[in-house]
Parts: structure tokens; C-alpha cells; sequence
């Protein structure tokens, strides 16, 4: 009753593992879960059947390439623009460079972006939601250090 509200999980399961030290090149199209340990040089892009579809990016994992998924778990790297019209969920690891599209975003204390944040309007259309020249919210996000603030 008093305690903090839980966010539901991250819907789907997996199906596919990509471990350590395996490395693909090429575009990965998916459905269903995909776990990354590994690195993938190339796009990834989930879902299209209406399953849950979510792609889980390991502490250790690198993705070089853009991303379009419903959901995502980063806990690694993601060099690319990351697209995800539902959720997004940033690991306290979890480092993207590049512009981030999201329907919902959390965020662990450590985590960072570099790049700008675009908030997806609820039902919009992929078309409707790309950023114009002026459009987005420029960020650079990087973990707090009270040591170094000067307070």
C-alpha cells in the first residue's frame, strides 16, 4: 500500500540468445525476444507480427547500427538511432549515442544518451513522428558525481 509502485515488466521472452564474443554483420530482423551479449554491426529491427517483441542489450553487448523495436532493455552500447514506440528501459551501463525515439521511457542513475530525446505522440504514425529541424529536446545525460559538483 506504502510501498514504491512496481513497473509492470517488460513483455515477451527469449527466444533468440547471440553470446560473448559472437559477432554478426548485416541487418537482424526478429521476432519475439532477442537477447545481445555479443555485437551485431547493423541494423536490428523487431516485431511486425503483433507478438510482444523486445530486445535485451547485455552489460557487454554493442549494437553498431540503428534500432527499431516495440520495447527495448539496454544495459550495453547502442551506437545508432534507437526507435522504440512503446518502451524504452536504460540500464544503469547503459550507454547510446545517437537520437532516441520513445513511447515510454525509465532511466537508472548511471545511464547515458548522447544525442536527443523524441518523445513518440500515443497512436502516432512513423511518418508523424520524425524529428524536424527545430524539433526534439537536446540532452547529454551522464551519471551525477556529488564530488565533483562543488557542493
Amino acid at each position: 500500500m506504502f510501498g514504491r509502485r512496481k513497473n509492470p515488466p517488460v513483455p515477451g521472452r527469449i527466444d533468440t540468445l547471440i553470446g560473448r564474443g559472437t559477432r554478426l554483420r548485416g541487418a537482424v530482423e526478429f521476432v519475439g525476444g532477442l537477447h545481445l551479449d555479443g555485437q551485431i554491426d547493423g541494423d536490428v529491427r523487431g516485431g511486425g507480427d503483433g507478438a510482444p517483441t523486445t530486445l535485451w542489450v547485455g552489460a557487454d553487448a554493442r549494437v553498431v547500427g540503428n534500432v527499431e523495436v516495440p520495447n527495448v532493455v539496454i544495459n550495453g552500447e547502442i551506437i545508432g538511432e534507437v526507435r522504440c514506440r512503446d518502451r524504452v528501459v536504460l540500464g544503469e551501463k547503459a550507454r547510446v549515442t545517437g537520437d532516441l525515439h520513445y513511447g515510454a521511457i525509465e532511466m537508472t542513475l548511471g545511464a547515458r544518451v548522447d544525442g536527443k530525446l523524441y518523445p513518440l505522440a500515443s497512436g502516432a504514425s512513423e511518418a508523424s513522428s520524425r524529428p524536424t529541424a527545430t524539433g526534439g529536446t537536446d540532452f547529454s545525460l551522464q551519471p551525477f558525481d556529488a564530488r565533483s559538483s562543488g557542493t
